[in-house]
């Protein structure tokens, strides 16, 4: 049964991250950079005053709601619980492992565009989005689908179908990505530090998420608030401190990088030219992985902000990425090469390192220099991560349910969800990974599609945006949402404000 799971796998793997779907991925993150006029760099200190600047200085970013919305900065927090995951550390250590230190400078160039490109999924996501029976806000790619792509002329029955495959992918991703392989990471690394049987593990997370997630929303962002500040802060002192302990090696990795990026030859060898394709596939599928731009999933926890601008909350998807990838796996790839795991010169693996295999090559690097500390350091780090990542999607999968059968079946679903925990906690890591990938693209598309095609509103409302806010003009009317009812609604609110 295993083998031929992985033969379907395989084969819809090699369809929906070949070479056209990588294409549309990064056509989408640089047409909306050139549409918003580069505005992750010519807005660059206004977006970080606005984003983690506001943390310290506007209520509004982190007061708790009475109601079913929850703060901007709770937003942030559950989106990058979800981010910042296994990807970070064993997803940048697998594209290494395949793709050589080269994979790096792929994995940085897309989510440099991705900014731009999670930017308009949540300005989108705010625009479209409308509040359920309970109250709580609705928003994400099957909304924008259906009301945005639906809405022109002739599409409103592909915008219904791309909605309903979105919704149906994301329930299945939050099986991969949100779960499996999260879990898979888990308990290896927790079985290569502490010796704890898989399955222990496994039972471990099974109460741990169950108790969590049965709260909804509101109790997943109160809680995710806290872990994320902590586990992020944790794992890059850790990665900070190997990094100067081997700062003399850093000016030969970033040599390594560079270098490995235009390589004619793979590092594992084969025909010339496939060094660059394998460095770029494997750097933009594992920075997708790490940061979900384009995949349209973290816009569904963003759309349940209490943000009135559809703009503001762009930002926090630019910082989003920024911090997920630009910062936290930057310094992951940097410890694990100034290690001594990867030959520099190569660009392979050690042989001692190859043995350990990809999802325990952060441990075996932080063994290197802490000793058994270490490899217990990066158990508890993944654990943290996948554990917060596991919450956070347990939300996207959970609207995606919604999406499709109505609010009564999340309960189902969030039982269901819990039982895939176990699953995870006992299947093959590779095969963990290989159906995440698939999910991942399989979700992808659908959600460009709608972001290509719903660019310029993107564009008019961020004019809109730096227009009354940035160039001070009184005479513009804020754009708040696409629907009249709540466009008003917004307004009132905003005035109160």
């Amino acid at each position: 049964m295993i083998d031929v799971i992985t033969n379907i796998n395989g084969t819809i793997n090699g369809w929906v991250w070949g070479w056209p779907a990588l294409i549309l991925l990064a056509f989408v993150g640089i047409l909306m950079t050139l549409m918003t006029k580069f505005f992750q760099l010519s807005h660059f200190r206004y977006w970080m005053k606005h984003t983690i600047g506001a943390i310290f200085s506007d209520r509004h970013v982190t007061a708790h709601t009475e109601d079913r919305t929850i703060s901007q900065f709770q937003s942030l927090c559950t989106a990058l619980a979800a981010t910042v995951g296994t990807g970070n550390i064993v997803g940048v250590a697998g594209a290494i492992a395949v793709g050589g230190p080269g994979a790096v400078f792929w994995m940085w160039l897309i989510a440099f565009f991705g900014m731009m490109t999670n930017y308009s999924e949540n300005v989108l996501g705010i625009l479209y989005r409308r509040k359920n029976e309970q109250g709580e806000w609705c928003g994400g790619a099957m909304y924008y689908l259906r009301d945005g792509l639906g809405s022109k002329k002739g599409c409103k029955t592909i915008g219904i179908v791309l909605a309903v495959l979105f919704s149906c992918f994301c329930l299945l991703a939050s099986f991969g990505i949100g779960n499996m392989s999260q879990v898979n990471s888990m308990v290896k690394n927790v079985n290569h530090a502490f010796g704890i049987p898989n399955i222990g593990t496994g039972i471990f997370l099974f109460l741990a998420v169950g108790l969590v997630i049965i709260g909804g929303l509101k109790r997943i962002a109160a809680f995710t608030e806290k872990l994320v500040p902590f586990m992020v802060i944790l794992y890059l002192l850790g990665t900070i401190v190997i990094i100067v302990m081997h700062i003399g090696t850093i000016p030969a990795v970033f040599v390594s990088i560079f270098q490995g990026a235009f390589a004619l030859k793979s590092a594992a060898g084969g025909v010339v030219g496939s060094g660059i394709a394998l460095a770029m596939q494997m750097g933009m599928k594992r920075g997708v992985f790490s940061n979900e731009a384009g995949l349209g999933s973290s816009v569904m926890v963003h759309s349940s902000s209490n943000v009135k601008e559809p703009v503001r909350q762009g930002m926090w998807g630019i910082f989003e990425v920024f911090a997920d990838t630009i910062i936290v796996c930057t310094l992951t790839a940097l410890t694990l090469l100034s290690s001594g795991a990867v030959n520099l010169s190569t660009g392979q693996l050690t042989e001692t390192a190859e043995k350990v295999g990809s999802s325990s090559l952060m441990s075996y690097a932080f063994e290197q220099s802490f000793g058994r500390v270490g490899s217990a350091f990066i158990a508890l780090a993944i654990l943290l991560f996948a554990y917060s990542t596991v919450l956070g999607w347990s939300h996207y999968g959970s609207k995606a349910c919604e999406y499709l059968f109505g609010t009564s079946s999340i309960k189902v679903y969030r039982i269901i969800f819990v039982v895939i925990v176990l699953a995870g906690s006992v299947m093959e890591a590779q095969l963990a990974w290989d159906i995440s990938d698939t999910f991942n693209g399989l979700m992808m598309i659908p959600n460009l599609i709608g972001v290509l095609v719903l660019s310029p509103i993107v564009m008019k409302c961020t004019k809109n945006y730096v227009d009354r806010h940035i160039r001070n003009r009184t005479d513009v009317k804020p754009m708040l949402s696409m629907f009249d009812d709540i466009q008003v609604q917004q307004e009132k609110l905003a005035d109160e404000d």
